[in-house]
């Protein structure tokens, strides 16, 4: 999933084995990436793999409350490191620029400030929309001046402050007018990294930079993913790669996939081909398969395809009971992978370069899908019609799917409200659906949300963050 908000400014051969991840049945969840903060919290879509699982509680389906960090900014990257403090990537309404801000979520006083906040230079539209924490509790992110950043926080005289700690220059490896839009960190400590126009590259622990080009003409829309194996998933606006360090510390390519892309961009969509994140899951070492949605015509497909061979295991038709596109990656966990439908949501702007939507427009009517994998392929094993304006999460923890939901007529106005909506995995029964206060304002176009320690939830919107607890 790309987060729109940057444009104001997603075959189980045996059950899973027993292990932390399993706490509600879930599992597992791949080793945690040494380079990386919390598990379930350093990344925009939980972890190097991208599942969108959390082994943090969430607040649950009982009774919320509501506090909003109204920063009259966009922020769709949220992430909470081990000392508990949460850094946000935001974006500037106003001349789009991208801003850090360091958050505190237990602070139960009122709330609307940050602790301390540091401007990026500005690139891309959807450049810097892809940070992580490392395992320093340092922001780490690419800016508009195609720097690789690691900014830390530090308190000092009782107030909070964010500084560069380190700048890698990728000016000599980037071209000019191209922008990264996802990193990750493999096994070994390499950051890799995808640009808009193609080119996929990695920096290793000493700063050395190389790089590869993918073929003319496949963009980059989407982050990127890792596995515990060294492998790196990146998916264009054509195809599924994945790579791998070769032994001379370069990017190598090990299998391509082309998917069905369509004959155009769908409403709800924000580029001509998939909208998923690379999603690495599976039921052995939670990195067996590497997953993606297409973008066919008539009926989209969840592509499951092995891990390291890119043997296809299954293209399973998902969202047929809502509407038929999705731009968020999917969730995956185990031998399970979860789908939500974006088709039709009205995104206030696409990029320049995104291509017209065929049709121009269409309703938001929602849709998720549950799909296993199995020994012979894959089955459907739930469909909805819950309407999420979220990227969906799942908590082992709990056992809970939380998202937040869109409210009103399926046309959508700027009156329609939210609720946060909690589900069964099991069966995509809602669980509770609690109203939101705001309506435009609480609008989260599609993002991603973070689950903190403390069973709280915090939610990125179009004016800032709401939490909820």
């Amino acid at each position: 999933m790309r987060s729109p908000l940057i444009l104001l400014a997603a075959c189980a051969l045996a059950l899973a084995p027993t292990g932390t991840a399993q706490a509600a049945g879930w599992g597992p969840l791949a080793p945690p990436n040494p380079h990386l903060g919390p598990v379930g919290t350093s990344t925009m879509h939980g972890d190097a793999g991208s599942s969108d699982a959390t082994p943090l509680a969430g607040p649950g389906p009982g009774h919320i409350s509501v506090a909003a960090y109204p920063l009259a900014l966009a922020c769709p990257t949220l992430l909470q490191g081990v000392d508990g403090l949460v850094v946000a990537l935001c974006t500037a309404i106003v001349g789009q620029h991208p801003t850090v801000h360091l958050l505190d979520p237990a602070n139960n006083s009122p709330i609307g400030t940050s602790l301390a906040s540091l401007e990026l230079a500005k690139g891309s539209l959807l450049g810097g929309v892809y940070a992580y924490l490392d395992n320093s509790d340092r922001l780490v992110a690419v800016d508009g001046d195609r720097k690789l950043l690691r900014i830390g926080h530090s308190r000092e005289s009782g107030h909070w402050r964010l500084t560069v700690d380190n700048s890698t220059d990728l000016s000599g490896v980037i071209p000019v007018g191209d922008n990264v839009t996802g990193l990750v960190p493999d096994w070994s400590g390499n950051v890799w990294f995808a640009t808009g126009k193609g080119v996929v590259g990695l920096v290793t622990p000493s700063g050395a930079a190389a790089t590869i080009g993918l073929p003319a003409g496949e963009q980059v829309a989407n982050s990127i993913s890792a596995a515990p194996s060294g492998r790196v998933g990146v998916a264009t606006t054509h195809a599924l790669y994945e790579l791998r360090a070769d032994a001379s510390a370069r990017p190598e390519i090990l299998w391509r996939a082309a998917y069905e892309r369509g004959a155009a961009r769908k409403p709800g969509q924000l580029s001509w081909g998939t909208g998923s994140t690379p999603t690495y899951f599976g039921p052995v070492t939670g990195a067996d398969y590497l997953t993606i949605v297409d973008n066919a015509d008539s009926q989209v497909r969840a592509l499951v395809y092995r891990s390291g061979s890119g043997e296809l295991v299954c293209s399973q038709p998902v969202l047929t009971k809502g509407g038929a596109g999705s731009e968020n990656s999917p969730i995956g966990i185990g031998r399970s992978l979860f789908v939500a439908s974006t088709y039709g949501y009205p995104y206030p702007a696409v990029p320049e370069d995104a291509g017209p939507a065929v049709p121009a427009s269409a309703p938001f009517t929602g849709g998720m899908t549950r799909v296993d994998v199995e020994e012979n392929g894959c089955r459907t094993v739930w469909e909805n019609t819950v309407r999420s304006a979220a990227v969906p999460h799942l908590s082992t923890a709990d056992g809970n799917l939380y998202t937040v939901s869109r409210v009103g007529l399926n046309t959508t106005t700027p009156l329609d409200g939210y609720a946060f909506t909690v589900l069964d995995p099991e069966t995509g029964v809602v669980l509770s659906n609690r109203p939101l206060p705001g309506t435009i304002v609480d609008d989260p176009l599609q993002t991603s949300p973070l689950i903190t320690t403390g069973a709280r939830l915090l939610q990125g919107t179009i004016t800032g963050i709401l939490r909820i607890s």
